[in-house]
């Protein structure tokens, strides 16, 4: 464990259309409406978290060719989403999911400087890939890219669009005859970018933004993609909420970057975290499991299942055994649209199945149990111990926070755990940076690639 006392960072994500988020409840608001939006962006900078995050999904969810109830909720555009949030926050970051599957760079670098600009250094941007053909046939012919090259083109994507970002020479030097004064001339750079994907060139756009380039986030569990975060990630979302599994893959992570010429310091390690507040432990206790059984109806435990065995479970009694068939993994995906994060479904299934045969639980019980975002249950001052101490101990540099509840979940958390965050010294009293860059204590890139630049003397 380090001496040095870590600042906690906070990410607010606001929940959309999935298990988690509680839609039915009756104090549930729009998953569209911009005030849903603004409310929580609102929330997490009175609460001096570093940003807020927006997932994104490019396509409606399927199951055997229907669509998911919860899907035609919808899901608004991220950048327009977070511009207008630029407009009504002054500190908070702002970090949109963005595939690098379905966009060109030189558009993805339009767009990220453009906010960047908007907002005044806010912009971050989660880098994730896609490879499927369902997910393709909304945006090409053909409708996907091979699974092998889909790290090739996000590998590609990035180096382009951080070119385009680093093409602007805003620190050239001149001198004015006829004022006599020294002026700043701001130089448009031309690009040019030669690779097995892209073959592009010109001159980008939009000047270069506050921040030099905005952050990436990057999300990657298989060796390949923790490689690509490693080596180009600001922060990397980390799927593991307990120790010791945390602490060894931010060490993984940590040492990976160090092997790709980076500092420990340069990549910072998120997991998500859902949140239960009680009055007392057992207070909250019992409202999460209140909680979980609402989430977890027996349709929702079959379809969750379903994308592992990948067969028609709905043959089986929720309130029965788990399918005592096996996965058929060469069968047409019976669950088209949610990403797959696990790494082998057989192995997946004997783990769910001892779980069930140790705990004496039935399939709908198995879920609630093993199908969790990290929830952090206990009393204002139990959760602010948790978060600290999961920090201090390296289990993470900080969590993603979320609520069930859509949008005013957050509000109880900055009203009652953020203060003693900070009363612990694990949180900032206020915001110290000017950009998000700044706010995470990520290295200052404007001078480390900004465009060779000439003094010009009268």
């Amino acid at each position: 464990m380090s001496t040095v006392r870590k600042q906690v960072i906070l990410g607010a994500y606001l929940g959309g259309v999935n298990h988690h988020t509680a839609w039915w409840h009756p104090d549930a608001g729009s998953q569209i409406d911009f005030g849903t939006f603004e409310h929580t962006a609102r929330t997490a900078e009175r609460g001096k978290f570093d940003f807020f995050f927006l997932a994104e999904g490019l396509i409606l969810r399927e199951r055997a060719g229907r669509i998911f109830d919860q899907d035609v909720i919808g899901r608004p555009d991220t950048f327009t989403v977070l511009a207008s949030l630029a407009s009504v926050t002054e500190h908070l970051g702002l970090a949109g999911t963005i595939n690098t599957t379905f966009n060109e760079p030189y558009e993805l670098a339009r767009q990220f400087a453009s906010l960047d600009h908007l907002s005044g250094g806010r912009a971050a941007w989660n880098v994730v890939t896609s490879f499927d053909a369902f997910t393709g046939q909304n945006f090409r012919r053909g409708g996907f890219l091979d699974r092998s090259q889909r790290y090739e083109r996000a590998e590609e994507t990035l180096r382009a669009v951080r070119q385009l970002w680093d093409s602007w020479n805003v620190d050239d030097i001149v001198a004015d005859k006829e004022s006599g004064r020294y002026l700043r001339r701001a130089e448009a750079g031309e690009f040019e970018f030669h690779g097995n994907q892209f073959d592009i060139s010109g001159r980008f756009t939009v000047p270069r933004s506050p921040q030099g380039r905005p952050v990436v986030l990057q999300a990657g569990v298989s060796p390949q993609g923790r490689d690509f975060a490693a080596a180009n990630a600001d922060a990397i979302f980390s799927p593991y909420g307990a120790l010791p599994e945390a602490a060894d893959f931010y060490r993984d992570i940590k040492s990976r970057a160090v092997a790709a010429g980076r500092s420990a310091d340069d990549i910072k390690i998120l997991p998500s975290a859902s949140f239960v507040l009680g009055d007392s432990e057992a207070d909250a206790l019992e409202k999460y499991h209140a909680v979980r059984e609402e989430q977890v109806t027996g349709q929702t435990a079959q379809i969750l299942l379903e994308q592992i065995w990948n067969r028609d479970l709905s043959g089986y009694d929720p309130d029965g055994p788990l399918p005592d068939v096996d996965p058929d993994p060469d069968a047409p995906p019976i669950i088209q649209g949610r990403a797959f994060v696990h790494q082998d479904r057989f192995d997946t299934v004997a783990r769910l199945r001892q779980v069930a045969e140790t705990k004496k639980l039935s399939l709908r019980e198995v879920v609630i149990d093993q199908f969790e975002r990290g929830p952090v249950v206990g009393t204002a001052a139990q959760v602010a111990e948790k978060i600290d101490s999961f920090v201090q101990s390296d289990g993470s540099d900080g969590f993603i926070i979320g609520s069930h509840l859509v949008p005013w979940g957050l509000d109880e958390f900055v009203d009652q755990v953020v203060p003693l965050l900070q009363d612990r010294g694990a949180l900032r009293a206020d915001y110290t940076g000017t950009t998000l860059r700044d706010n995470l204590g990520l290295p200052d890139v404007r001078a480390a690639h900004a465009a060779p630049t000439h003094a010009a003397h009268a």
